[in-house]
């Protein structure tokens, strides 16, 4: 499905690992080591550089169910100086999502582009009367899974892919299984994702950037101690506990990736109108669940500067908060 509709160098690069082994699946293929995801520091002097050749603003967000306009307007924001912006949603409400950003990012931004799986779904804003600019778009899905259910929490992944102002770019929301020991199981979606929306034009794309309800957890460490980490901003000792980095490390992975760094809280799982976590019966231990990461395919030719890697915390509709990063690009030789 699909709708038609505008620093000079990467920061702080810091190798979360050096773990050598062959690596498993489209991620890694033909490679015989693996740095794991690289960590980036986010250049916070500025908002958006004006020397960039393309501003990109990308937030996933885990609705659980619901939709408020007011959330959205808090979700967009009132800064727009951004060209791109990205907006990849897990749980979606069967509620015309898509009107609701329309209006919210308007009268700077239109949509460009969208792509749907029941509740997984993608849109893609540019700057008004920037069609002209396009000269691909393409949305594409993958299913791995769910059984649907009264909103259809579908697992799988979405994609966008598009040529903007000559710079190629493919973005994918997606939302992957459930619960702690599922590691594995995530690790094989990610492999069937990719196989699916990203082997066939490797060489073709200038960014590839993953957005969503990844679902990685944090590995043994029981809730207690996590939760009075947290309450006392020491949240950055549970970093080499997160799932995805440990499988990233181990070459499993997300080969040649990179990611801001964790300064933030955990974005799962909060009781739905606070910013109390979970005090159900479930009792769930706070995870980064909610994540962005990207990749310049060469970066001889494009350069990324990360300008913020954030969660949103104003927003209270859901158990999970925002997640949004701020991503500028700019062509080496142009």
């Amino acid at each position: 499905m699909q709708t038609m509709g505008n620093t000079n160098s990467m920061c702080g690069l810091k190798r979360f690992s050096n773990y050598k082994k062959s690596p498993i699946g489209s991620f890694a293929k033909n490679s015989s080591s693996h740095d794991g995801i690289k960590t980036i520091e986010a250049i916070k002097s500025c908002s958006f550089s004006r020397k960039a050749d393309l501003c990109i603003r990308i937030i996933t967000w885990n609705m659980n169910g619901k939709v408020s306009y007011e959330d959205l307007v808090e979700l967009v924001g009132k800064e727009r100086k951004f060209d791109l912006l990205v907006v990849g949603l897990q749980e979606a409400p069967k509620t015309n999502v898509a009107q609701f950003l329309q209006t919210a990012s308007s009268p700077t931004h239109e949509l460009l582009g969208k792509a749907k799986l029941q509740s997984i779904q993608l849109y893609l804003f540019g700057p008004k009367n920037s069609h002209t600019l396009v000269k691909e778009l393409k949305a594409e899905r993958h299913s791995v899974g769910g059984c649907g259910g009264l909103i259809g929490r579908k697992k799988g992944a979405v994609a966008i892919r598009i040529n903007y102002d000559d710079i190629k770019m493919v973005f994918i929301s997606c939302h992957l299984s459930a619960h702690a020991k599922k590691v594995d199981q995530r690790n094989t979606e990610l492999r069937h994702i990719a196989n699916s929306l990203l082997h066939r034009d490797k060489k073709k794309r200038d960014l590839t950037v993953w957005l969503g309800d990844l679902n990685y957890r944090i590995q043994d460490v029981s809730n207690r101690p996590v939760r009075s980490l947290i309450h006392n901003h020491l949240q950055s000792v549970l970093v080499s506990k997160d799932q995805l980095l440990q499988e990233a490390e181990r070459g499993e992975i997300f080969k040649g990736y990179s990611e801001g760094t964790l300064g933030f809280k955990p974005t799962y799982k909060y009781n739905v109108g606070s910013s109390d976590y979970d005090t159900s019966h479930k009792i769930r231990v706070p995870a980064w669940t909610d994540r962005i990461l990207f990749k310049i395919q060469n970066t001889d030719n494009i350069q990324a500067t990360l300008h913020s890697y954030d969660s949103i915390d104003q927003v209270y509709g859901s158990d999970h908060k925002p997640v949004k990063a701020d991503l500028c690009l700019k062509w080496v030789n142009n």
